[in-house]
């Protein structure tokens, strides 16, 4: 993997498929165990740096390092440093200088985990940017999709809601894509970003677009991202054509939300108790998923750090004994 998860495209279609692998493999039943621990990342420090409030993304996270033996310090804005003023920058360069393995950030604004990787030697994991992206979410919702249909090769997923301020919409019509699957955008034009069909995604206004899909991954109103503007006439209006009930659903369709989810609003009462939704599962599939990502940054950037220095070693002894050129080239090839 690369050195930070900033964005859902810093990772390739087979490194997706290696975190998949991992998180079943290695970390899915360790939950169902009486000791869920493993010695993994024993002696590792993990700093979860969170600006934002959350439930979901926070705990696992944190679970997930514990679970990994890593000892793991929780930073939250409201109770740090923040409060009296401190910039972000700042706020890096001490969380630094205690020389920190991976730093997991998550913050309102878009770009701030690609400025924080600027300022430290640890790895970044990019938790929510605002609008921006949300890489991780993405990765336990492929990785849910993965363990209900088994082939995800020309799924159908329709994504309904408020598109226009969801950093996991941003990150799931890349990811999705990048799966095979084939993804539709159902919402009022005011909750669509500008241009969103550059990005591949079929378009749609109403519910009816939902027939033949295989997949509803229903988003929340992000209010707190709305503003002073209106983007709908009301929420009344937008709860009539846009509330997703079971009624909605063909049989095998599958429910997915990112949560929190609010009821009646973007999914009825109903539909949120049904077995026709995956929403605990993708909570369940968060802790084994963040586990294996974390865990790959780390031991794959160490082994290539190890092939690094083993190479650097070998092309040093070559030239003291006075290798060729050729020689010297082959052993960089094989490094």
């Amino acid at each position: 993997m690369n050195w930070n998860l900033l964005s859902i495209n810093d990772l390739s279609r087979d490194e997706i498929e290696s975190v998949l692998a991992t998180a079943s493999k290695d970390f899915l039943e360790l939950s169902k165990r009486d000791i869920k621990k493993v010695p993994t990342l024993r002696g590792r420090t993990i700093i979860d740096l969170f600006y934002e409030k959350s439930t979901r993304t926070s705990t696992s996270f944190e679970l997930a390092g514990k679970r990994l033996s890593a000892d793991v310090i929780n930073v939250k804005a409201d109770s740090s440093a923040v409060g009296k003023g401190e910039s972000l920058k700042d706020t890096t360069l001490t969380i630094n200088a205690y020389r920190p393995d991976i730093i997991v950030i998550r913050h309102p604004h878009v770009g701030a985990a690609a400025f924080v990787s600027r300022f430290t030697e640890a790895h970044v994991i990019n938790a929510g940017d605002g609008k921006g992206e949300h890489p991780t979410q993405c990765l336990l919702d492929i990785f849910s999709l993965r363990q209900e249909f088994r082939n995800l090769e020309g799924l159908k997923v329709a994504i309904v809601g408020d598109i226009l301020h969801s950093r996991v919409a941003r990150s799931n019509i890349q990811g999705f894509q990048k799966m095979g699957m084939k993804v539709k955008l159902v919402a009022p034009p005011s909750l669509l970003p500008r241009g969103v069909e550059a990005l591949g995604a079929e378009v749609a206004h109403s519910l009816e677009a939902l027939a033949g899909m295989d997949v509803i991954y229903l988003l929340r109103m992000q209010t707190e991202r709305h503003e002073s503007a209106n983007f709908v006439p009301s929420l009344r209006e937008y709860i009539a054509n846009y509330c997703v009930g079971r009624r909605h659903l063909t049989k095998g369709q599958r429910v997915l939300h990112p949560g929190p989810i609010n009821r009646g609003v973007e999914i009825e009462a109903a539909l949120a108790d049904s077995n026709e939704n995956l929403i605990l599962q993708q909570v369940e599939a968060g802790l084994a998923v963040r586990m294996a990502i974390m865990y790959r940054i780390i031991v794959d950037n160490a082994a290539a750090g190890e092939a690094a220095s083993d190479t650097a070693s070998s092309l040093h002894a070559g030239a003291a004994s006075g290798a060729s050129e050729a020689e010297i080239r082959n052993i960089q090839a094989v490094g």
